[in-house]
């Protein structure tokens, strides 16, 4: 394996979960069923203070490429924070979630760099589903906005394909690379299922 091959590992690994996340329940998981313009920026306020405590975390427990990587994933995640609350006209706490405590779980930083790819593959999904309803909400600049903070986030998980391609010397350390990413979406998939479960939502179908 090699960077050119990795994402494309991890997506075919974990095609299932990340179908089933990039779906409309996606939005209704992340905003408890509450649908409303409001609430959806709120929670992606919510998401984006975590994303950025979560890299700023991982950039002082690494040394050299790994701790820049991640100074500059956490400063992008905190211009998008402060993007949304400027739109939503009030602070939002971090709420960390499944993929956050994972990420901060992992003791080195192929592991990290890894979980951070499989981070950022839901994140992906995630935000078509924010450009998507606001689209519906024939809210242009609302959606501009996601599809901004969707391309920074190609962007950053490019970032982490390349820290690992400076990290990985050996078949050990790519394979080590994708049980992190893979665990990453995992962890993200079973949060999304057991909140859908309390509401009564079946995960499994797609729409």
């Amino acid at each position: 394996m090699d960077a050119d091959s990795f994402r494309d590992a991890v997506v075919t690994a974990t095609q299932t979960e990340l179908d089933r996340l990039g779906s409309s329940k996606r939005l209704v998981a992340v905003t408890g069923a509450d649908l409303s313009p409001e609430t959806v920026l709120e929670r992606a306020a919510a998401s984006e203070a975590a994303a950025a405590e979560t890299f700023w975390a991982l950039a002082d427990a690494s040394e050299g490429d790994a701790a820049e990587t991640f100074e500059t994933l956490a400063e992008t995640e905190c211009d998008h924070y402060d993007r949304v609350v400027d739109d939503l006209g009030e602070d939002v706490d971090a709420d960390a979630g499944a993929v956050h405590e994972f990420l901060r779980e992992q003791g080195d930083a192929v592991s990290r760099a890894g979980a951070t790819v499989g981070r950022g593959l839901v994140a992906d999904r995630t935000l078509a589903q924010f450009v998507g309803f606001f689209v519906n909400d024939a809210d242009e600049a609302r959606a501009d906005l996601f599809r901004d903070l969707r391309r920074d986030t190609e962007d950053d998980t490019d970032e982490a394909v390349a820290l690992l391609a400076s990290l990985c010397e050996t078949e050990a350390d790519w394979e080590r690379a994708e049980a992190a990413a893979t665990a990453a979406v995992d962890a993200v998939y079973e949060e999304y299922v057991a909140a859908l479960n309390e509401m009564g939502v079946d995960a499994k179908s797609v729409c």
